[in-house]
């Protein structure tokens, strides 16, 4: 054997001998370091998707720190929305209003000849014709739909159309403003419907479909989720209400632009759980808050504007504001400010109604609502959410807490007028007539400085009283009457007094003058 030979023997030799060193070294120490994560992962087995058991350690430790995802499908319930939406087209025709204005050298001149009024004076203006769009929900197979109360207030003709562009006129069953909700109705048979949900089990971060007509967009789907519930929107004061403008949101970030309102937002089955209300934005568009009327306020106010015209709200009686709100402003005015209420959460009564129904259930300024029959109260828009299921003349269990003390009153809730009797619609159609304003020849001609006349009568209780179509109405419970808001709301406070009467003063177009009593009634 030569030398070189024998170098390259010693070479491998010794390559060899370093190798097997080295993989005893690294054996040794991948037992070492592996010991205490099989003494922890033993007895236990992981598993992903399709049962199948994963042997590579670090995979086995990916898995047991992760979730499979689980793919939201929400086509079924786009589709059972866009069929049930419906695109509402709303009318204002033009019309004559009077209004009064100051003319400041009639003021000047007048007084300087002694001849002035006080510089007031009165014109006729033609207002221009107004369109405008919204969105609506079918809820019933014969054609009521539910939307928003901005979205047809003031309308003379609202056109309706379905996804299959079908189209009907509707007419307005009853609205409320306090909800911002209206009723309508078209004539019709099995169509598409959408079922109304339970808006009380929806979860935050759970998956919600918002469906409607925005920006003149047709059936537009967007989704996102639950972001919020019981939102209230306005500031609040210790004055407010409980039967003020009720504010208690379902909040979501999917997109909800100008022509959504009243459109609806649906749970992953495709049911029914808001009325699309508003968006949030300093722009006018859409920025990552929308809001829709829980369906828990919605089938109330539905079901109250198809049997009676208007809502049969039970009034608590009480005024004041959440109560971390309350605390908040007491320690704006006075840093040293310092109350211990024994919680934080609930309603703080900043004033009671006299002869309402909390101050005949014993309830207390100063005391904290916290429940209303057993459901818990942290804030007023949930407070105002929760007393929205009741009617005049329900009771209920009223928690509070007053020193710290936790106590248990029962309620009769009242409607607006204090009773628990059914409250009757302020719609004046229900008068069973029709007016309008006297035109100016017709004011010439008769010497008349305003009045609104009856163009049509039908069975009603302004016929039922003996009136008769074309009598000018001057007077009404001694408010002049110049315009037919007028007479609208003088009825409304008429409706909600306690006689219920509208004494009404006119003449005939001959001139002949006559008074009517007209009995509202209950």
């Amino acid at each position: 054997m030569n030398q070189t030979t024998k170098r390259i023997y010693g070479t491998l030799i010794g390559v060899a001998f370093i190798s097997g060193m080295t993989g005893a070294f690294a054996f040794s120490a991948i037992n070492h370091l592996k010991a205490p994560k099989d003494a922890f992962m033993e007895g236990t087995e992981i598993s992903v998707a399709g049962d199948k058991h994963v042997d590579d350690d670090m995979m086995t430790l990916a898995a047991s720190h992760s979730t499979p995802a689980q793919p939201i499908d929400l086509t079924e319930a786009a589709q059972k929305a866009c069929d049930a939406v419906v695109y509402i087209k709303v009318t204002q025709n033009s019309k004559t209003q009077t209004i009064e204005y100051q003319d400041p050298f009639e003021d000047f001149f007048g007084d300087f000849f002694g001849r002035g009024q006080g510089g007031t004076q009165r014109r006729q203006v033609q207002t221009p014709k107004r369109q405008a769009a919204g969105s609506g929900v079918l809820i019933s197979e014969d054609g009521y739909i539910v939307t928003n109360n901005h979205v047809v207030e003031g309308a003379d003709d609202i056109q309706i159309t379905l996804n299959d562009n079908r189209e009907f006129t509707a007419r307005v069953i009853g609205t409320d403003a306090d909800t911002d909700l209206a009723l309508l109705k078209i004539d019709g048979n099995g169509l598409p419907t959408l079922v109304i949900g339970d808006s009380e089990a929806l979860k935050l971060g759970e998956w919600v479909v918002a469906v409607g007509n925005p920006l003149g967009l047709n059936t537009t789907v967007t989704a996102g989720i639950v972001s919020a519930k019981a939102r209230n929107l306005g500031a609040t004061s210790a004055n407010d209400d409980v039967r003020n403008r009720i504010q208690s949101y379902i909040q979501t970030d999917a997109a909800i632009n100008q022509g959504n309102s009243g459109g609806a937002l649906v749970n992953v089955r495709g049911e029914l759980v808001g009325i699309n209300a508003a968006l949030y934005s300093q722009t006018g568009s859409y920025i990552g808050y929308g809001f829709a009327i829980p369906t828990t306020i919605v089938k109330k106010v539905v079901s109250d504007l198809k049997n009676y015209g208007t809502v049969q709200r039970a009034m608590l009686g009480v005024s004041g504001m959440s109560l971390i709100d309350y605390i908040d402003s007491q320690k704006a005015k006075d840093d040293k400010f310092k109350a211990d209420y024994g919680t934080n959460d609930g309603v703080y009564v900043a004033e009671v109604t006299e002869e309402g129904a909390a101050k005949q259930a014993g309830i207390k300024s100063g005391d904290i609502i916290v429940s209303v029959d057993g459901k818990k109260i942290t804030k007023m828009s949930e407070l105002q959410e929760a007393t929205t299921h009741y009617s005049p003349g329900d009771k209920a269990e009223i928690g509070i807490i007053r020193d710290k003390k936790h106590i248990t009153q029962t309620i009769t809730f009242r409607n607006t007028k204090g009773t628990t009797a059914v409250v009757k619609s302020t719609n004046i159609d229900t008068l069973g007539a029709e007016f309008k304003e006297l035109t100016d020849s017709q004011k010439k001609s008769l010497n008349l400085s305003s009045g609104v006349q009856i163009t049509s009568l039908k069975e009603g209780v302004l016929k039922s009283a003996g009136m008769q179509k074309d009598f000018i109405i001057r007077k009404c419970n001694g408010q002049t009457i110049k315009t037919v808001k007028d007479l609208e709301q003088v009825f409304k406070l008429a409706q909600n007094s306690e006689d219920q009467t509208l004494w009404i003063w006119g003449q005939t177009p001959a001139g002949k003058q006559q008074s009517y009593a007209v009995q509202l009634g209950e």
